[in-house]
């Protein structure tokens, strides 16, 4: 029980500024921003600065910089000349003129002296200052405005950075009258008063109108004489309070010149950057506690207590084990008899499953666990790597840390599932050898309830538990769960319940899921309460020994159930888990118990959530719930020929984990795969239910029979969908299915209903009949086994679509390719089969005549050079990137092109953005929009050199069309409305001649309206062609089917293993970690991450999905990578599946390049209560996604 308050050993990073290897340096922190930050510049080195940027914590070219971090620039504002003014998160704090800081230059003017670099940000408002407007200061008695202080007149805060007195920060310029560090000394040529005024004692709180007056912008003051003592700006920021003063200057009144926000305000830090020399540097420094409270290892205390726990538990059980033994009864073998055979069930589900490992489908969140897994390896403990600022999987996901053990071997997904494969096998074993017998004769006896059992178990865990998510392993703690607590029951013994005490605890740690074990629990304590009382009355004469005799046999137990705390908390402390889960609740997403449909709704949706195969699994459990119940009600309590109290109790347990899912923080429809083992079980008693034995009624047999039509016919409404590359191939991916032009589901709803006729008839007649009336027919034996036809019926349908699906994908990319190939020593997935243009600028095809400026305008009417309108991405359809880029902003359109023009005009005079990296100056862009009245346009280009050389190349596999706007084409068999595209071959002689050879309409691909690339293969080029050309129309009244294209290209292609390599950090979204483990995803330690050179997205659809999810809001890397980095999309496509959206692979450059910064790593002793400051969450986050 103590064990989350011992010691740990504990990292504590600083980062410090200056450093040697650059006056620049890039750490972007995980959490965003430190613990505590404090720098200073000397005001000496503002003197000669005519404009440009003092200090920021992140580059000022950055989009949203300026809102998120700590900006402190100078600038030649017209009026007031070169100021100095200070940014905290958008709000400005404080404002100088340099002539007031140093006496440099004049009041209006700025001074005569050269810029020590970079560019002029943007200017402030003119003649502004931190000193207030005449009656800004609140009334005598008025509250002061929360967060700002102190305005003039007032006493600043007791122990505030320069206040007369207080010790500033170490290596910090001390204030006058302040009391220096030891060791501190002022800055050279600066001279402290002797006397400075003191501000009156009278303790007024300041107000907002300290730093920014009323209205909008900072409140102005007449000019004020050049001070000439100001030594230091300073910059103090905690959790608690931010200061910024400039030291040594005073205002009219003698107060001190800084402003101070008493609110959590700390910038975002991803670096140190700076305009300034070094050489005029002088004594600035800047110290940042950094956040790195879950980079711990468990100290000698901690582990000794860890192994006594561990040894305390196993003695206390032996010696509930010795209690139980004198009871005088033999003790029952713990294996069943004859579990050792095997049965045509057993090869079935072997079967099965090893090809479902190979050909199966994934889950969306396997790439998402697999890179927390990889990246644990360097720091340290395993972090939610994506969301919630990286903080500790603690208290759940001890499954993880496997994993984590396992990337040491290998990172292939047919590697890494293999616990998966286990737990489904085990779950089997359980079931077939465990569970079934004990529910009683007829269930043991009963083939069918047997096969039935075997196919619902398969029909539930095939789309649910074939990843890396922990559902599985919770689903085989809820049978063993189930199983020792009916052991203890049964042998009226209690080390069965310690030990389902401590399975239950296990499978609660391994997920919030794990809580349905506790209705196992719930709904064995009382016989097992009965076992406590009645042995140890039995056994104990007198009051003082029989609470002895309680005593001994209930602190095994809870010694098995606390024992979990070694686990949750081995390497954190009980202050680091509570601060995750603190997180956690406030980004969200963090549903409560009566958001519990969220979970059902998002099953019941045309989804991959609401696939058909996932919804049958569900419902038919809990048909399989509703008939037992009301059949066992209709019999007295027991369905006939089963164990009354085993069926009970498991009766009881899938109907309180009901409740008790309702409390899982999340609501996805993951955590369904829990119920495997029990859906099988309850399978299998109901079939026994609704048998003759059961039900003798043949009409209610006949309903039943109706019943489970009807549900598969619901099912059969869903897609066949699956995640992301799981779903290559599939048919009816984003419909449901039809055959014939026949929806199944209709066609299976058709066929309850003559069974809803039958049971009619069957009601009706049931008076008339003579003789044995329960005599079976083809008809009665199907109505007796509706469930085990059903649950066949699913089985072979997922198997046989993803087995299909892998044959039509070859020798394109699929899941199961990827894994044979795995199982050959070829791990990289999908990296081998994305193909990535080496040479886009460089490979545009010439025109054969005329210039390359001139090469799309042979005939060309109604497309101008700058004839391209808004690439803004509709809905959830258009491409990633376009939802905002993880900030609250508008991102760039796809390609990485901004949706405005660029100054400086292109070869044929356009100056729209190129995507994609083209080079203006080598490539003409014509397109059809216009913002007067919409008219017809079209375009017949030259005919384009198709070189038969580079065709030969193996490097040259495909045409490139890059177009921007809306074409006309099919998309899921919809026809979809746009300009029309035509690509033309030819065979061109040499003297001139033109001989057409056909053409076809480029595939389409979604995105529009922004730029994309249409891939052609070159196979379905004619062999004799030499000679292609574009030809476009648009007749669209409404303006808004307008068409953009650039010359075809040829470009050179190579694999993305190839590109990006091994060890190149990369930021692979969530989605992609498992169909690219061989690239390298970025590290984190000590609360630092990486700076990644590449990023590689879903499809689009999911791209959008990520962009939320990993963004600012959520905590995620795109929060710090959005400010350090710019993104350029390279074009990219998946082999022998051109049209494909595989997703999008991005080149990340910084927009400073700095070298990264070297921390300073102390290595604590940290006590479990010990706290830190808290992680700063913005107040606009929590919103579930």
């Amino acid at each position: 029980m103590i064990t989350p308050l011992l010691p740990v050993r504990q990292d504590r990073a600083s980062l410090d500024w200056p450093q040697a290897q650059a006056v620049q340096v890039t750490a972007p922190l995980v959490d965003y921003v430190p613990l505590s930050l404090d720098a200073s510049v000397p005001c000496t080195a503002l003197r000669d600065m005519a404009s440009g940027t003092v200090l920021s914590t992140v580059p000022t070219q950055a989009p949203g910089a300026a809102a998120q971090a700590l900006v402190a620039k100078v600038e030649d504002t017209p009026g007031t000349g070169r100021t100095l003014s200070v940014m905290l998160r958008g709000t400005p704090l404080l404002t100088a003129s340099i002539f007031q800081i140093t006496g440099v230059g004049t009041a209006s003017e700025p001074a005569d002296g050269s810029a020590s670099g970079g560019t002029p940000p943007t200017s402030t408002p003119s003649g502004t200052t931190t000193e207030p407007t005449p009656g800004a200061n609140p009334s005598a008695g008025q509250p002061p405005t929360s967060g700002i202080s102190p305005s003039p007149g007032s006493t600043p805060q007791q122990g505030s950075p320069g206040q007369p007195g207080a010790t500033p920060p170490p290596g910090a310029t001390p204030p006058p009258g302040s009391t220096p560090p030891p060791g501190s000394t002022p800055p050279p040529g600066s001279t402290p008063p002797a006397d400075a005024p003191r501000p009156p004692a009278n303790g007024a709180q300041p107000d907002l109108n300290t730093a920014i007056g009323p209205g909008s912008g900072i409140a102005k003051t007449p000019n004020l004489a050049p001070a000439g003592g100001c030594t230091a700006l300073v910059v103090h920021s905690t959790a608690t309070a931010t200061t910024v003063e400039l030291t040594g200057l005073k205002r009219p009144d003698g107060s001190a010149f800084r402003t101070t926000v008493d609110k959590d305000v700390r910038p975002q830090v991803v670096g140190v950057y700076t305009d300034l020399d070094r050489a005029k540097l002088g004594d600035a420094h800047l110290h940042a506690a950094i956040d790195s409270r879950f980079s711990s290892t468990p100290s000698a205390l901690k582990l000794a207590a860890i192994a006594g726990a561990v040894l305390c538990t196993l003695v206390a059980l032996s010696c509930l084990y010795l209690i139980d033994s004198g009871d005088g009864r033999r003790s029952r073998r713990f294996l069943p008899a004859r579990w050792w055979r095997f049965t045509a069930t057993d090869a079935l589900v072997l079967v099965t499953m090893a090809f479902w490992h190979v050909f199966g489908a994934n889950t969306s969140d396997d790439g998402y666990i697999l890179t927390m897994a990889r990246v644990s390896r360097h720091a340290g403990y395993t972090a939610n790597y994506y969301r919630w600022f990286g903080v500790a999987e603690a208290p759940f996901g001890w499954p993880y840390e496997v994993l984590a053990q396992m990337t040491r071997i290998a990172d292939s997904g047919v590697w890494m599932r293999l616990p998966a494969l286990l737990a489904g096998l085990l779950c089997w074993w359980v079931i077939s050898r465990e569970v079934l017998p004990r529910l009683g004769s007829r269930v043991r006896a009963s083939t069918v309830a047997r096969w039935t059992a075997a196919l619902a178990f398969l029909a539930m865990w095939l789309p649910y538990n074939n990843g890396l998510r922990p559902e599985p392993l919770i689903a085989l703690g809820a049978l063993l769960t189930w199983c020792s607590i009916e052991r203890a029951i049964a042998t009226r013994r209690l080390l069965p319940a310690a030990v389902a005490v401590l399975i239950a605890a296990l499978s609660l740690a391994a997920g919030p899921s794990g809580l349905i074990c506790l209705a196992a629990l719930f709904a064995g304590s009382r016989r097992v309460l009965q076992t406590l009382v009645t042995r140890t009355r039995t056994e104990s004469a007198g009051q003082a020994r029989r609470v002895l005799g309680y005593c001994a046999r209930i602190a095994p137990v809870a010694a098995a159930g606390t024992l979990v705390l070694v686990v949750v908390f081995a390497d954190q402390t009980l202050a680091s888990v509570l601060e995750a889960t603190r997180v956690r609740k406030l980004v969200g997403p963090n549903y409560s118990w009566p958001d519990e449909p969220v979970r059902w709704a998002a099953l019941l949706h045309v989804t991959p959530d609401g696939s058909l195969s996932r919804r049958f699994g569900v419902l038919a459990m809990l048909l399989c719930l509703a008939v037992c119940v009301l059949i066992a009600l209709r019999k007295g309590g027991r369905i006939p020929e089963t164990a009354r109290g085993p069926v009970t109790r498991l009766l009881a347990m899938v109907a309180m984990s009901q409740v008790l899912m309702a409390f899982t923080p999340t609501k996805w429809t993951h955590h369904f795969g829990v119920y495997a083992g029990l859906a099988a079980a309850l399978a299998a008693v109901a079939t026994v239910a609704v048998s003759r034995i059961g039900i003798r009624a043949r009409h209610y047999r006949t309903l039943f029979a109706a019943g489970v039509l009807a549900l598969v016919a619901y099912c059969f409404t869903g897609s066949n969908g699956w995640w992301y590359v799981s779903g290559y191939g599939v048919a009816w991916p984003n419909l449901a299915p039809t055959v014939g032009g026949v929806q199944v589901s209709t066609a299976l709803f058709g066929l309850a209903c003559v069974c809803l006729v039958v049971a009619a008839w069957q009601y009706f007649r049931e008076p008339y009949c003579v003789g044995n009336a329960s005599a079976t027919g083809s008809f009665e034996r199907f109505a007796v086994r509706p469930l085990t036809v059903a649950a066949a019926a699913l089985v072979v349908f997922e198997v046989a679509t993803l087995g299909i699906a892998a044959y039509s994908q070859y020798p394109a990319y699929s899941v199961g390719l990827s894994n044979l190939r795995a199982l050959q020593g070829k791990p990289c997935a999908m990296a081998d089969d994305v193909l990535v243009e080496t040479d886009t600028a460089d490979s545009l095809l010439t025109p054969y005549t005329g210039t390359a400026a001139d090469g799309l305008s042979t005939d060309a009417s109604g497309f101008t050079s700058n004839g391209v309108g808004d690439l803004t991405p509709e809905g959830p359809g258009g491409p990633g990137g376009g939802s905002g880029g993880g900030r609250k902003q508008p991102g760039p359109p796809p390609g990485g092109a901004a949706d405005k023009p660029k100054p400086e005009a292109g070869i044929n005079g356009s100056t729209v953005a190129l995507p994609f990296g083209l080079d203006p100056k080598r490539t003409p862009v014509l397109g059809s929009y216009a913002t007067g009245p919409a008219q017809s346009a079209h375009l017949t280009t030259q005919w384009y050199r198709l070189d038969a050389a580079a065709r030969q190349d193996s490097a040259h596999q495909v045409l490139v069309l890059t177009v921007a706007g809306r074409i006309a084409g099919e998309a899921d068999g919809h026809r979809v409305d746009g300009a029309q595209l035509r690509l033309e071959f030819a065979h061109r002689a040499d003297d001139g001649t033109v001989t057409p050879l056909g053409g076809l309409v480029p595939p389409g691909l979604g995105g529009a309206p922004g730029w994309r690339n249409l891939p052609v293969a070159l196979d379905r080029i004619p062999a004799q062609a030499n000679a292609i050309r574009l030809v476009a129309a648009t007749d669209d009244p409404t303006g808004q089917q307008w068409l953009a294209v650039v010359p075809p290209r040829l470009p050179k292609l190579s694999t993305l293993n190839t590109v990006v390599g091994r060890d190149t950090p990369v930021l692979t979204d969530f989605h992609v970690g498992l169909a690219f483990p061989c690239q390298h995803p970025f590290d984190h330690q000590d609360g630092v991450a990486q700076v990644p050179g590449w990023r590689i997205q879903p499809d689009k659809l999911n791209a959008q999905v990520a962009q939320t999810w990993q963004g600012e809001d959520g905590g995620g890397p795109l929060g710090w990578a959005d400010l350090t980095l710019r993104s350029q999309a390279v074009p990219a496509y998946l082999d022998h599946d051109w049209t494909r959206d595989w997703g999008e692979l991005d080149r990340l450059t910084p927009y400073v390049d700095a070298p990264a910064a070297t921390l300073d790593v102390q290595v604590e002793n940290r006590w479990g209560w010990s706290k830190d400051a808290p992680i700063r969450v913005d107040p606009s986050a929590g919103q579930q996604p």
